[in-house]
């Protein structure tokens, strides 16, 4: 059975806000951390890396991570047409003009 809570960061997280601040803080942190600092984390096993990694999870501020919903679009006002002046496309309008110049001797 699933969590509600987890149901509820499914829905309302954004994925694009969560992949962007991680690819930020992570290339950060490769520069401002030595390799050597990291090599601790090799010797973890599953359980220990689990353990680390909830307990990061539970410093996570979700609230700027949300997903930001489209407003409705919208309405477009009518087409004003003028019945005395249709339109007329620039490629018509070439297209006649160059049949005008055929045409001609």
């Amino acid at each position: 059975m699933r969590n509600p809570g987890v149901d509820k960061i499914e829905v309302g997280l954004s994925d694009f806000y969560l992949v962007d601040d991680i690819h930020g803080i992570y290339r950060g942190m490769m520069i401002a951390i030595p390799p050597v600092h990291w090599q601790c984390f090799e010797d973890f096993t599953l359980n220990q890396m689990v353990d680390i990694l909830q307990h990061l999870a539970t410093k996570v501020h979700l609230k700027s991570f949300r997903k930001h919903p489209r407003s409705p679009k919208k309405k477009r006002s009518p087409l004003l047409v003028d019945g005395k002046h249709p339109h007329c496309s620039t490629a018509r309008k070439l297209k006649q003009y160059k049949a005008t110049l055929d045409a001609i001797p």
